[in-house]
């Protein structure tokens, strides 16, 4: 474990723990991470769209600071909750934009074709119905396979890689790979119906 692991390990224990000034020590040691991950997750939009990198990373940095006493277990928790938090504040502000682009309701996707993550729209995109129906797949996908779920949300949502899901899943890189395959393929079902 490398120190700043060690240092951002020791420093998520003491805000658990309720020390409010370790959150202010954290926020630079994991800063640069989650704006890697937030950049990851603004890829190809369009320039002066609403919700930017540095915003997404405020965003989450004030969710955090709003949870309060969780028991961080290590890094890679953290990671995992923001992903989470990135989740939801992407899928919150498609859903906000596509109920303002359909005066008022969400459009559902009429067909999905194979889902390929690499093309599939970024969180935040002008096609947020899709957005809005793979948040609904997941979510249904949660219900069957929490971990598989979890994997989807911290590599697409959180822009997390295949070792720092792992890590945070505390399961092998070959698991995350394999839950990768299997979840993208129950999704691609999913959004065909």
């Amino acid at each position: 474990m490398s120190t700043d692991s060690a240092d951002i390990s020791r420093l998520l224990l003491a805000w658990g723990r309720g020390d409010q000034t370790a959150l202010d020590r954290l926020t630079p040691l994991v800063y640069e991470q989650l704006k890697r991950q937030a950049h990851n997750q603004m890829r190809g939009e369009r320039v002066g769209h609403p919700l930017q990198t540095t915003a997404l990373v405020h965003e989450t940095y004030l969710r955090l600071a709003a949870i309060g006493d969780l028991e961080w277990q290590d890094r890679g928790h953290f990671f995992a909750v923001c992903a989470r938090i990135m989740r939801r504040i992407l899928v919150d502000a498609a859903r906000a934009q596509a109920t303002v682009k359909r005066g008022g309701q969400v459009e559902q996707v009429a067909h999905a074709t194979a889902i390929d993550f690499d093309e599939f729209p970024a969180p935040q995109t002008d096609r947020p119905a899709e957005v809005c129906a793979l948040d609904d797949a997941l979510t249904s996908l949660a219900r069957l396979d929490p971990r598989r779920a979890r994997v989807i949300e911290m590599r697409f949502f959180g822009g997390l890689s295949v070792e720092q899901t792992a890590e945070a899943l505390a399961v092998s890189p070959q698991t995350v790979m394999r839950d990768w395959r299997l979840a993208r393929a129950w999704l691609t079902r999913e959004l065909r119906r």
